[in-house]
């Protein structure tokens, strides 16, 4: 676990000093600031946030990978293992993006209107809070799984990764079947209802898929 701590921060001082994460980080502001007016009701609002979290977190995992260069990737790999080391890079993008939701989450509880979407139904502010954070978890998780998937070592070439990543982040948004297009149809519906639900099921599901992505990728032979 020392090791693996190590590499995380090893990571994430790579990706800081790269500035690679600002056009991600760009992105995710911008699609609150479209998406996201103030005073809208607080819950559709975190759902929306949430959902435009996804395709963060699958462009962060490009750059955690991109902002290593391949001598220090190297040199990483033959000190502490292939395995070891891929697993800090998705660590690492996830921390990154849960950063992204928690700031996105706090704007949307301070700029949002604790009402239902009939307007005159209050809303428990830590529910609304807590259910909130759930969502954007489950879209964080999901979307780093995207990103590993599809990004080297199993996918290499530009040309292949990135329009695969926009597709694929996509159809998990609109997919019925989705853990984050369940999980913001909770909140979305909660603000219909007048009712908070907390998505436990989708995160369940967001993190197990997490779980087989990184796995597939830490088992992988394929060279970085």
């Amino acid at each position: 676990m020392t090791v693996l701590f190590a590499l995380v921060r090893y990571r994430l001082a790579l990706v800081l000093r790269s500035h690679r994460w600002l056009p991600p980080l760009l992105l995710y502001a911008m699609l609150l600031v479209i998406g996201v007016p103030a005073g809208e009701p607080v819950l559709e609002s975190l759902g929306l946030a949430a959902a435009a979290l996804l395709p963060t977190a699958a462009w962060l995992v490009r750059v955690t990978l991109a902002a290593e260069p391949p001598a220090a990737r190297a040199c990483a790999i033959a000190a502490a293992g292939r395995a070891r080391v891929r697993l800090a890079g998705v660590l690492t993008a996830l921390t990154g993006t849960a950063a992204l939701g928690a700031g996105g989450t706090t704007m949307v509880l301070l700029i949002g209107d604790a009402h239902a979407a009939d307007r005159d139904t209050a809303l428990p502010l830590a529910a609304v809070a807590a259910a909130g954070a759930l969502a954007m978890l489950t879209c964080a998780l999901l979307g780093t799984a995207l990103g590993v998937l599809c990004n080297r070592p199993l996918l290499r070439s530009p040309a292949w990764s990135i329009p695969v990543t926009a597709l694929a982040a996509i159809a998990l948004l609109a997919g019925g079947a989705s853990p984050a297009n369940a999980a913001v149809s909770t909140l979305i519906d909660g603000s219909q209802q007048g009712a908070v639900d907390w998505p436990l099921l989708p995160l369940g599901g967001a993190g197990l898929l997490l779980a087989v992505a990184t796995a597939v990728v830490c088992r992988t032979r394929r060279a970085d």
